[in-house]
Formats: C-alpha cells, structure tokens, sequence
C-alpha cells in the first residue's frame, strides 16, 4: 500500500484542510446542540457527516 504523503499537495490546499480541521469541531458542537433541541432527519445525518469529518480531520486521515 502506498503512503499517503499530505506535503506533496499545493500549498493552498495544506492551508485549506488545516482551516477545516480548525472549523469542523465547533460546527460539530452547534449542530449537535441544533439536533438535540430540534431533531429532524436532516440534521442527524448532518451531524453525522460532521462527526465523521471530525473524527477523519482528529486522526490524520485526511
């Protein structure tokens, strides 16, 4: 299998996902306090989207 090297993207594209990963947590947080009060099936699986980004974001997969 072939290693994944994140230093051989462009440089606009590093700066890009590490202002994602910066984001995506207190997004996750709003909308998991959006799904709790006002749950439609929209938003659980928009939160689970985000919580799956977050998680992918925490352990360097993307």
């Amino acid at each position: 299998m072939k290693r994944f090297n994140p230093y051989s993207w462009p440089p606009w594209l590093r700066q890009l996902c590490a202002i994602c990963a910066q984001v995506i947590i207190p997004i996750t947080i709003f909308q998991a306090i959006r799904t709790i009060l006002w749950p439609t099936t929209f938003d659980v699986i928009l939160l689970a989207i985000l919580v799956l980004l977050a998680v992918a974001f925490h352990l360097d997969w993307i």
